[in-house]
């Protein structure tokens, strides 16, 4: 067999201007296709429009796109690129401080010059930008509120600018209607500094969020360029838990790291680390939130950035654009309102092209919240990918009207491939209720408990997905109980129950991390999903599985049609006797 030829990049002459640029500004020896097309549009664009042409004689975009491409697939690049070769500068409006300065200060390491405009400047800071664009700043950074300045639109206007780049484009849908309705204003903002080119990126969008981008940005008229909306090396998982905080304290001790740790809310960013460093140590984590200083939160990112072996617990304000490329773990403790926040966020991982995990915790409380909203519905779409038994990926390509993808790595996908690999040793487990419920009554409760944790213990150690070494504790409970009914009270199935989950976690974290808040969270699942109940007399307060009593049902049953028996006999007796008193009646009027 002849022997591969490779070829390098410095073995090709190329004159394209936006690869040489690409090489020469950022040493990029080759652009993937969808960022050469974007390119390609911004500037034939750009220079239809400077050579005065009608938008006839544009290409299709009409220097009005909107560009979907994957977390971490380069689409910095696609505005950097035509901003050194333009003319004029080109505006880059973020959704966030945290954003904008991150990108500010790669762009100044990357020798590209740049001017930042936000709000709280003082009147030097402001004189000094002003100075950079007029020796030639290259890129403008702002944000929506900040544009909304009148005098500083009016400014910006007389440089010029050749090209507008809207990042994190989705925010124009996911909160202009809410808290940031000045990303309703960039409709009007462009039309006034008369920008002819103007591009709009994000990572994932649905069908609707389109619609309302284009609408917003370009009075309902955009050309779309999508590359394959897939990451495969992203793989997905659901952990349905009822103690979220255990399993992620779990989490933390078998995913590789550095990880981030997604919360919905502040106090739950700050309460997260606090487990983490108490069970493993101080410096294991730390937490981000919006409620933050600027001083604060710049800490925190250069933290991570450097750490390799680091957890962030953080809210959504965290990650947008940020580009820490060897996240390979990201845990979500609370869902996002739609998929494609899922996806957005789930997407910090692997940047670096590594496989990544995206766990997503998921209990009763969750699916209840999510019960709310109607059926295909893009906010109905994460319960969808929590709790369906197809791919999970697929599920995800579907809200955002994506295409068909072979899964590469999703829970339930991978868990087929295993079954058939370990055969019957992973069905043991789930028909563990039969095999105990045909041999309880000839073996003890130590007896029964201790086969039970063999057999539990035995289906963690085997499943070969990390994720998976987190038990799932709410229906553990619920086996323990039913080989035990009637035999622990509340107390005592905390103290035994705690015990022995802790004997299962400890060979993962090597500390015990399950407590009495954990308990509390299964219990009420158990009872709120109305499993299990709390006896009454003749066992009051001991613990016992709900069911539904057939025979009970049956005998009520059969009453009834006893008593639709004895009713209709009843009917059917004063009929017979209506028709007597009938004939006699007869009888007597022929007699006389």
């Amino acid at each position: 067999m002849d022997e591969l030829v490779k070829f390098d990049a410095d073995d090709f002459f190329c004159d394209d201007p936006a690869t040489l640029a690409a090489l020469e500004n950022f040493g990029i020896k080759y652009l993937f296709p969808w960022q050469r097309l974007v390119v390609a549009n911004i500037m034939d664009s750009y220079f239809a429009a400077k050579n005065q042409e009608t938008a006839e004689e544009l290409l299709d975009c009409a220097g009005k796109q909107i560009v979907l491409l994957p977390t971490g697939a380069g689409k910095s690049l696609c505005f950097q690129i035509p901003a050194i070769l333009m003319d004029g500068p080109t505006l880059v409006i973020y959704p966030l401080l945290a954003l904008m300065s991150d990108q500010y200060r790669r762009m100044i390491a990357g020798g590209i010059k740049a001017a930042i405009f936000r709000g709280g400047q003082s009147d030097e800071e402001r004189a000094e930008n002003f100075r950079l664009l007029d020796t030639g700043a290259k890129i403008i950074i702002a944000n929506p509120e900040i544009l909304l300045d009148e005098k500083l639109t009016g400014q910006l206007k007389s440089y010029g600018i050749s090209h507008i780049a809207i990042d994190e484009a989705h925010c124009v849908s996911e909160w202009g209607d809410s808290f940031r309705p000045a990303y309703l204003e960039l409709g009007k903002i462009i039309k006034k500094l008369d920008v002819p080119v103007v591009t709009a990126f994000t990572a994932t969008a649905s069908p609707e969020v389109l619609a309302r981008i284009s609408d917003v940005l370009f009075d309902g008229e955009a050309h779309i360029v999508r590359s394959e909306s897939d990451r495969p090396n992203i793989h997905y998982y659901v952990k349905k838990v009822a103690s979220k905080k255990t399993a992620a304290l779990v989490l933390a001790k078998t995913e590789a790291r550095p990880m981030i740790i997604f919360c919905g809310t502040r106090n739950r960013t700050e309460d997260m680390a606090q487990e983490l460093n108490t069970a493993f140590g101080a410096e294991t984590a730390k937490f981000y939130h919006a409620g933050m200083e600027r001083e604060e939160k710049t800490k925190i990112e250069e933290w991570f950035f450097r750490q390799k072996d680091a957890i962030l617990c953080a809210t959504c304000a965290y990650g947008m654009g940020v580009d820490k490329k060897d996240i390979h773990t990201v845990v979500h403790l609370d869902p996002p309102q739609t998929a494609e926040a899922y996806i957005q966020e789930a997407g910090r991982g692997g940047r670096d092209g590594s496989v990544a995990n995206a766990i997503l915790l998921w209990n009763f409380e969750d699916s209840f919240k999510f019960e709310e909203f109607p059926a295909g519905t893009r906010k109905a779409a994460l319960k969808e990918f929590a709790e369906t038994r197809n791919c999970r990926r697929q599920v995800l390509l579907d809200a955002l009207g994506a295409e068909q993808a072979v899964c590469s790595g999703c829970d339930i996908c991978r868990s087929k491939e295993i079954e058939a690999e370990i055969g019957k040793k992973s069905e043991i487990f789930r028909n563990s209720r039969g095999f105990f419920r045909k041999s309880v009554s000839k073996i003890k409760i130590t007896s029964r408990i201790s086969d039970f944790h063999r057999i539990s213990n035995q289906h963690f150690s085997d499943k070969k997905m990390p994720s998976w070494n987190i038990p799932n504790d709410e229906e553990i409970a619920f086996r323990l109980i039913e080989l035990c009914e009637k035999y622990f009270t509340r107390e005592s199935f905390e103290k035994f129950f705690i015990r022995y989950m802790n004997r299962l976690t400890t060979p993962f974290t090597a500390v015990n991390v399950w407590n009495h808040e954990s308990f509390c969270a299964v219990l009420e699942a158990l009872l709120s999903k109305r499993r299990i109940e709390i006896c009454k007399w003749p066992w009051k307060g001991r613990l016992k599985i709900r069911r539904k009593n057939k025979k009970l049902k049956n005998k009520f049953l059969r009453q009834i049609c006893f008593i639709k028996l004895k009713i209709f006999i009843f009917v059917r007796k004063i009929f017979l006797l209506i028709q007597k008193i009938g004939q006699n009646f007869q009888q007597f009027q022929s007699v006389h």
